[in-house]
């Protein structure tokens, strides 16, 4: 059955696979030992090194294999930070950075250090001279993703990597999407990527650090990895990541073509097969496989669970799939609607038919799910009030929404609606429903419990 998440965790790669079997037999042995098997180990690291540096775009001696991208990312920031104290202790972020980062910079404010996040346009993308703006003499580092795991959006990385350096200021660039699709934009200082977004095994990872960039390695002092990732390496996957790395690098630009052709099927499908839907993300400047879009008054893990029983795997961005009932960061930074998110990231070999199946499929769940739900299907008759207050606490995502939507109708034009919630994903959601609505937000008022959100009724 259709696999729709490679965002999340890519299918191992027959290359990779079979590069991990190998390095089983050949690879077991210690590579820092000067007896046989420890050279012949020695060999299968550097090779691996040397491959993968090729196709990130780095020296090898500038690489540096972790135990995960996450891991990268934490040693990448907290070393090129340290490196830099005599600088200053301010770091600067995108707010839609992957968690790894933004977990990161929490830890850097958490020990005294500032943070700045820089906001984005409702694309997802930040506009490179803003990024520039918050570039002040105190900066030591700058992070900024290539292209964005959720939406796909691409960032701007070229034209932020040059004003970083005019003013002096190393960027860490998480390449984690996008390396199975090319090089990163040159002009980075720092790069992380993790294999199993692109076909590797998991629990592989890579740290790449430009000569030149003073860097410090937290932690205890280890021998291996140039002292930056401490422990014995892991060469069979090692070796498995830098092989699969390079094979799907030769079949990028094929499938690349191929993949954004059924992705640009979707974003333009979708839409018109299920009303009231949001495509989310940068229409033009974004990944080639991966399309998100958000569904008004659905439920997002039933629609997940509804999906998953037709035989797709996909993921959400919603607060309802979430344990932490919050909206995604990257959603509520772009001012979009959370509620039944659906992201669809396709992997290699995804095929018409897949596809076709999936637009079959989704009109009857989303409607299935809405009718759970109750969702409003026309609008009540106007009634005299000005204003009217909805009581929704309690209730998470996406009821407050749909009982705005119940009701709105039934007040007169230029009359409001006060919706009190205490659901988080509210704060973003309402404002999104009345920008695709066209209905004035009026805006967040305080309330004993949760929150009051005003909506005036122009239409």
């Amino acid at each position: 059955m259709p696999y729709f998440d490679a965002a999340s965790a890519a299918p191992l790669h027959p290359v990779a696979r079979q590069a991990l079997l190998a390095a089983l037999d050949e690879g077991w042995a210690d590579p820092a030992r000067l007896h046989r098997e420890g050279r012949r180990a020695r060999l299968l690291l550097d090779a691996a090194r040397e491959a993968a540096a090729e196709a990130v775009g780095c020296r090898p001696d500038e690489l540096t294999f972790t135990s995960s991208g996450t891991r990268a990312v934490h040693s990448g920031i907290s070393g090129a930070l340290a490196g830099r104290r005599r600088v200053g202790r301010r770091l600067v972020v995108s707010a839609v950075e992957h968690s790894s980062v933004l977990h990161a910079a929490a830890d850097h404010e958490d020990r005294g250090g500032t943070v700045a996040r820089v906001p984005v346009e409702r694309t997802g993308a930040v506009d490179a001279q803003t990024f520039g703006r918050a570039l002040t003499e105190d900066t030591a580092l700058a992070c900024l993703q290539s292209a964005s795991h959720e939406v796909g959006t691409e960032q701007p990385v070229a034209e932020a990597a040059g004003l970083c350096r005019a003013a002096g200021v190393p960027l860490l660039v998480d390449a984690a999407q996008s390396l199975a699709w090319g090089p990163a934009t040159e002009g980075w200082s720092l790069l992380a990527g993790s294999a199993h977004k692109w076909g590797g095994p998991a629990g592989v990872g890579l740290l790449a650090v430009r000569k030149g960039v003073r860097f410090a390695p937290q932690g205890p002092a280890d021998e291996r990895e140039s002292g930056r990732a401490p422990g014995f390496e892991n060469l069979p996957a090692i070796v498995a990541a830098a092989a699969s790395l390079r094979a799907v690098r030769a079949e990028a630009d094929a499938e690349a073509v191929r993949l954004r052709a059924l992705v640009d099927r979707i974003r333009a499908r979708v839409p018109a097969l299920v009303p009231d839907v949001e495509v989310v993300g940068d229409p033009v400047r974004r990944l080639p496989h991966l399309v998100t879009f958000s569904c008004l008054y659905v439920d997002g893990e039933t629609l997940l669970g509804e999906l998953d029983r037709a035989g797709f795997s996909v993921s959400s961005g919603s607060s309802c799939t979430s344990s932490t009932l919050t909206p995604s960061h990257v959603l509520k930074a772009m001012g979009v609607l959370s509620e039944g998110n659906v992201r669809v990231s396709l992997p290699r070999g995804t095929t018409d038919e897949d596809v076709d199946r999936f637009l079959e499929v989704l009109p009857g769940l989303v409607a299935g799910v809405r009718e759970k739900l109750d969702a409003p299907a026309a609008a009540p008759s106007p009634a005299p009030d000005d204003s009217l207050v909805v009581d929704a606490l309690g209730k998470r995502c996406p009821v407050p929404v749909i009982e705005l939507a119940k009701v709105i109708g039934g007040v007169p034009v230029g009359a409001t609606v006060t919706v009190l919630s205490d659901d988080e994903a509210a704060r973003l959601d309402i404002p999104a429903w009345c920008a695709m609505r066209e209905q004035e937000y009026v805006g967040e008022e305080p309330a004993d419990r949760g929150a009051a959100y005003v909506v005036r009724r122009l239409s």
